[in-house]
């Protein structure tokens, strides 16, 4: 047992990224949504995989890969995740733990393959994905360890592994340790898809367990049932305490239950390779300044920094190091 204090604990799905460019056409004919995720099974993953271009294959997952970038920015992240006792699993075990990430989740014994991603990357930059969950939806009550949610600053949820009833059961398990000990509880909603498949279910969970949501403008307008940014930031705050709404190239929009609005501007890159993990990146940036106790705007300014330098490269994970990105920003 360690004493080391936790920046934020990130429950989410333990994916290997299968990352490789296409055209529409490609989309089309597996049926695939443009900038979506849909859910597969291991028949559609082999033969999606088979007719794929050459790409890279990377350790992955929605919230993995916002606390890899916390690990970036010299912060110290904790993982709670599912994957096999096979090569793949060790693969996404490593790679998490070699940044000094804390990652103690038991393999899954005699279940199915760790997860992947197949992430299609059309020219413009758009994302779209088919995930094969494998072992990545079988986290259970016995993987919420009480000692590390208490040591942690923030405990990070995945929409998409909300989906999953075990998991379900073991967020909200968490969420009552965390109230527990008074940390501070974020929510992803994920994608706009989580919102039509759960329904009433995630709203329910968000406004008994959330302390701080996350979603980009889709989700936000599915949630709340409105595109208008003023009505979503007047529900939001019914909702939850603080909510952060990401616009892509019009930045992000924080709104806390107590207080106005803030407007945060986005970072541009120097290039727009591939918006794998944009979103994950952001929330990576501005839970880390949360969780270190900077205001609104600087947290908000980290978020956006995170995310410039994920979206310059192919590849949902940081290529430099954020940390001095940020120390030369003036941001940490």
């Amino acid at each position: 047992m360690t004493d080391q204090k936790i920046d934020v604990i990130g429950f989410g799905n333990a994916i290997v990224d299968v990352l490789a460019k296409c055209d529409d056409a490609f989309l089309e004919k597996f049926e695939i949504p443009k900038g979506g995720m849909i859910l597969i099974d291991g028949d559609k993953a082999s033969a999606i995989y088979a007719d794929m271009a050459p790409g890279v294959e990377v350790s992955g997952g929605s919230n993995a890969n916002a606390i890899a970038c916390i690990a970036s920015l010299g912060g110290h992240g904790g993982f709670v995740g599912k994957v096999a006792a096979d090569a793949l699993g060790e693969i996404f075990r490593h790679d998490l733990k070699s940044m000094g990430v804390e990652y103690e989740t038991a393999p899954l014994e005699g279940g199915p393959e760790t997860g992947r991603c197949l992430v299609n990357v059309t020219p413009d930059a758009q994302r779209s994905m088919a995930t094969f969950l494998g072992a990545a939806g079988h986290v259970t009550n016995d993987d919420v360890d009480e000692d590390q949610i208490a040591r942690g600053e923030i405990s990070f949820f995945e929409g998409y592994l909300f989906e999953q009833p075990d998991a379900r059961d073991a967020f909200v398990r968490a969420c009552e340790i965390a109230r527990k000990h008074g940390k501070r509880t974020a929510l992803t909603l994920s994608d706009a898809s989580v919102i039509e498949r759960q329904g009433a279910t995630i709203a329910d969970f968000v406004r008994d367990h959330i302390d701080i949501l996350l979603a980009n403008e889709a989700e936000a307008a599915a949630l709340f049932e409105t595109e208008d940014l003023a009505v979503v930031a007047e529900k939001a705050r019914i909702m939850a305490p603080l909510t952060a709404v990401t616009r892509s190239e019009d930045g992000s929009l924080l709104i806390p239950r107590d207080g106005e609005t803030v407007d945060v501007a986005a970072r541009r890159p120097d290039a727009l390779e591939d918006t794998t993990g944009a979103g994950d990146a952001y929330a990576g940036g501005f839970l880390l300044g949360l969780a270190r106790g900077y205001d609104l705007p600087r947290a908000g300014a980290l978020g956006s920094l995170a995310a410039s330098e994920v979206i310059s490269h192919f590849g949902a994970r940081p290529a430099a190091s954020l940390k001095k990105l940020a120390d030369s920003a003036g941001l940490l």
